[in-house]
């Protein structure tokens, strides 16, 4: 026994021994290899899990997919716990299990097949000839049953496999409807709820969806795009409405009219665990939306989240994202299906009433992305936020200032920053809170979650590579290109529409003949302690001077100034100049005013000269996408023209040390060249 207990201390003997500048690399083992053993077990719990179901009966709802079979054990294993909280609404697993099995049998119904009340005949053990003949009587009845069922709407009858594509913000009829096409063998697609006119038949179009589902308070707005959606032959159906236009159903009255019984597994069952199941649109901030898709197996991998955070069953969640956003749906929602816990949503996010709701449902987890703790730390004291039981934050893009404050003000409490791409095959996870990192890059954990960094070319927009044309891994300290292998186990199904979508996405030859590896378009820092920090955005990161500029790291050299709230920098291109010019957009904390003396000393003591931005642009709030993401491209392109922006705009006098008004004179100094930046 005494040498049981000895063997620890002989193990760590070793790590005594070290060298001090080898210590630091070896100070956070324990946390490695903790989060490692953790990783190991839900790997294996989701792949037992994926085993069962593959055996399940057929017929059983237990047989289907991992939504389905997932939802089918918690209804069964916990029926009266609390699923979902939406404002004074609250469904167990039972019902939540309900719910979503009337809505796979209306859009079964739009399919043609009925398969009883009692959820499918109930043929046992249905063997691989049997499964081949339930599947080619769905085929035909999709193609007669249904269309005598959906006759006079001008569209096609559903057929297995098709898209539904969502236009809904976030409610409880969001889950049961995704739940159900997943259930009935449907493909879903998420549509961000701002998209209207040409955005939105693009991205209906791009993942080819059949029917539209969409909420009634959109009907209005989407008035002037119906005949175009009626051109498109789509199903139409609206989220419960008295008054709707010709031709779009109420789908919760042909949902309140179907039986409840469980939906037979075989019709979900996939194929492949790499087979597309999901439609999630990417942020299309350059551009048009690009439907990612999203594979069986991602979403089984989602159930592990919030095990790998360190949550578990008796969590209250609190989740106020999109849930067209992959953070919402497959990391929220999914992740707490994973656990088995308590999620309360919110269609939309109020900073005033963040903490009250926290007290009034016992919430002990938050999800975020960086902003919402932005807006929580720029709200003004409340007594609801000391007292509560938020013992763990997790989310992603929370900067260093705002997580030191976050924490100062209202913990104690655990942050956990991650990092992942919706249509990407990495992730990374800080599970120490270290802040400003987003994960760590230990042997251990790459042994898992296998990813490397590489050397990249700003200017040419390429990876650097060696003699003999391979990639070379970065130094510490040193940005690098995030890359990950692609594998059976870790794979890029790309994009809904043409391979041209996915070019640039996937790197060969990298480190040697013929492998391939994903190429995230981020660049990160690793540092001598194996801490993974974000440092800039491939396409946001431009050159001055003959040096690389990060917008990352002159933001949050800005942001560091007490008078500032919200710092948005980006490149913009002035004529005569090679490269690309830095310019802030800022927006003051009430009540400071712009102090442009303090600003200048600020950024001449804390940034190189090539860094310092050239223009500033104040506003009274920064323009973000629906998921928060800054609008640069747009910001760029509308440039630094005085008598084209009604904002105050300033420009750096490097002869005088100051950062002047842009007058309409001095933007002509400008371009004749007269004004030295």
């Amino acid at each position: 026994m005494a040498s049981l207990l000895l063997l620890p201390l002989l193990l760590l003997l070793p790590l005594l021994l070290l060298p001090l500048r080898l210590w630091s690399q070896f100070r956070w083992f324990a946390a490695d290899l903790a989060f490692t053993m953790r990783a190991l077990r839900c790997k294996r719990a989701l792949r037992a899990r994926a085993l069962a179901a593959a055996a399940a009966d057929p017929e059983g709802p237990e047989g289907g997919c991992s939504l389905a079979w997932r939802l089918a054990q918690l209804a069964r294993q916990r029926p009266a716990h609390t699923f979902l909280i939406h404002g004074a609404q609250r469904f167990s697993y039972e019902e939540a299990e309900r719910q979503s099995n009337r809505a796979a049998r209306a859009f079964l119904r739009a399919r043609g097949w009925d398969g009883g009340p009692g959820g499918g005949g109930g043929t046992g053990g249905a063997g691989e000839g049997e499964l081949a003949a339930h599947c080619a009587r769905d085929q035909a009845a999709g193609s007669g049953a249904a269309r005598a069922v959906r006759e006079g709407d001008g569209a096609a009858p559903l057929a297995p496999g098709a898209t539904v594509a969502l236009l809904l913000p976030a409610c409880p009829e969001f889950l049961w409807l995704w739940f159900g096409l997943a259930k009935a063998g449907l493909r879903t697609a998420f549509v961000p709820t701002a998209l209207r006119r040409g955005p939105l038949q693009h991205c209906l179009r791009s993942c080819g969806a059949r029917a539209l589902v969409l909420a009634p308070e959109f009907l209005e707005s989407l008035e002037p795009d119906l005949p175009a959606l009626r051109a498109m032959g789509l199903h139409l159906w609206a989220v419960g409405s008295d008054s709707r236009p010709a031709g779009i159903s109420d789908f919760l009255a042909e949902a309140s009219a179907e039986v409840d019984g469980p939906v037979p597994g075989y019709l979900s069952a996939p194929q492949n665990m790499t087979d597309t199941c999901l439609y999630i649109f990417t942020s299309g901030t350059t551009g048009l939306p690009k439907a990612a898709r999203i594979s069986h197996l991602k979403v089984l991998q989602c159930q592990g989240f919030y095990q790998l955070c360190g949550a578990h069953q008796e969590d209250v969640i609190y989740l106020a994202l999109p849930l067209y956003h992959m953070s919402g749906s497959l990391l929220g929602i999914v992740g707490c299906l994973g656990i088995g816990a308590t999620v309360v949503l919110k269609s939309k996010f109020s900073a005033g009433q963040f903490w009250e709701d926290c007290q009034q449902h016992g919430v002990t987890v938050f999800q975020y992305i960086g902003e919402l703790c932005r807006y929580l730390v720029n709200q003004p004291p409340n007594k609801a936020e000391r007292g509560h039981q938020v013992r763990l934050v997790v989310g992603s893009g929370l900067r260093p200032d705002t997580w030191e404050r976050f924490v100062r003000r209202f913990g104690p409490l655990q942050v956990l920053e991650t990092y992942g791409l919706t249509e990407g095959n990495v992730a990374t996870f800080n599970y120490t809170g270290q802040q400003g990192a987003v994960g760590r890059a230990s042997w251990l954990y790459r042994h898992v979650f296998p990813f490397s960094l590489i050397r990249y070319d700003v200017t040419t927009g390429e990876p650097i590579r060696d003699t003999q044309g391979h990639c070379v891994a970065t130094s510490p300290g040193e940005p690098g290109l995030l890359v990950a292998p692609v594998s059976q186990q870790s794979p890029f199904l790309g994009y809904a529409g043409g391979p041209e979508l996915a070019r640039g996405k996937l790197l060969k030859d990298v480190f040697r003949p013929g492998d391939v590896f994903f190429n995230t378009g981020d660049l990160l820092v690793c540092d001598n302690q194996g801490f993974l920090r974000f440092h800039d955005r491939t396409g946001d990161t431009f050159r001055w001077k003959g040096e690389n500029v990060a917008t990352t790291e002159v933001a949050e050299a800005l942001e560091a100034l007490d008078f500032l709230q919200e710092v948005n920098v980006y490149g913009v291109t002035v004529p005569g100049h090679e490269g690309r010019a830095g310019m802030a957009a800022l927006a003051l904390r009430p009540p400071h005013s712009l102090d442009l003396v303090q600003l200048y000393a600020h950024v001449s003591e804390n940034l190189p000269p090539y860094a310092r931005p050239r223009f500033l642009r104040l506003q009274e709030s920064l323009a973000t996408t629906e998921t928060f993401k800054q609008q640069k491209v747009r910001m760029a392109k509308e440039g630094f023209d005085p008598g084209a922006l009604s904002d105050p705009l300033y420009v750096l006098d490097q002869a005088g040390g100051a950062y002047l008004p842009l007058t309409p004179a001095r933007y002509r100094a400008l371009l004749a060249g007269d004004l030295r930046i």
